[in-house]
């Protein structure tokens, strides 16, 4: 290996390869969330409806494979790419950070940024606080009041009966939608792909998913779904 080689940063130290691993992943994420969102419009089709894709998750891959394993592995493929995520949006932030030691004087640079881009750390921070939320709330229970193993049907409604734990996952979900936006129209400008339809896509990725999501505690809190 030649001197030259051995000096040259790999892809991952730089920051476009910081950029490159966000919006890989962002993409997982972002088809993960799609999909999640999706599956739970079941939730209007009645308790069995729903309780049925729950069931199918969890045998998906069978007989092929033993029960779960497919789940767990796309589970772990979405750890993986969920700490990807953040640890390479740290990491820019602390090169930016080192790039610009002294904050602009003027508040024109500041005012030129959408609120969407401004505020992506603190809604990427109400973002994992919510998952952590919702995981405990509504996969293992310990949140929730009167939580049925097997019955998702019954815990949700068990979980948004409660207005104030509805009223949090309304807000979480209009921060997940403001960093999708952002999130969207970045990764696509990391990716090289340009084009007048970015925007386009990602208010209205970011619209449908925040619809769906919002409309699963309103709709129990006003007795469309009990």
């Amino acid at each position: 290996m030649s001197a030259a080689t051995r000096m040259r940063p790999s892809l991952w130290s730089t920051a476009v390869g910081k950029k490159y691993a966000m919006a890989i992943s962002g993409l997982v994420l972002m088809g993960y969330v799609l999909l999640h969102m999706v599956g739970n419009l079941k939730i209007y089709f009645g308790a069995s409806a729903l309780n049925e894709y729950a069931e199918w998750l969890r045998e998906i891959g069978e007989p092929a494979l033993p029960r779960e394993w497919l789940l767990w592995g796309l589970r772990i493929v979405l750890l993986v790419a969920v700490v990807v995520h953040i640890y390479a949006a740290y990491a820019l932030t602390r090169m930016n950070q080192r790039a610009r030691p002294v904050k602009y004087a003027s508040k024109r640079d500041y005012v030129a940024a959408d609120f969407a881009s401004r505020t992506m750390r603190w809604t990427g921070i109400i973002v994992v606080l919510f998952v952590i939320w919702h995981l405990l709330d509504l996969t293992w229970g310990t949140t929730n009041p009167d939580f049925v193993s097997g019955d998702v049907y019954h815990n949700v409604i068990a979980s948004f009966e409660r207005i104030p734990v509805a009223i949090a996952y309304v807000i979480a979900n209009l921060a997940l939608g403001v960093h999708l936006y952002h999130g969207a129209w970045s990764l696509f400008q990391s990716m090289g792909w340009y084009g007048t339809w970015r925007r386009t896509f990602s208010i209205a990725f970011a619209a449908v998913v925040v619809a769906g999501n919002v409309s699963f505690p309103l709709a129990v809190m006003f007795g469309v779904v009990n």
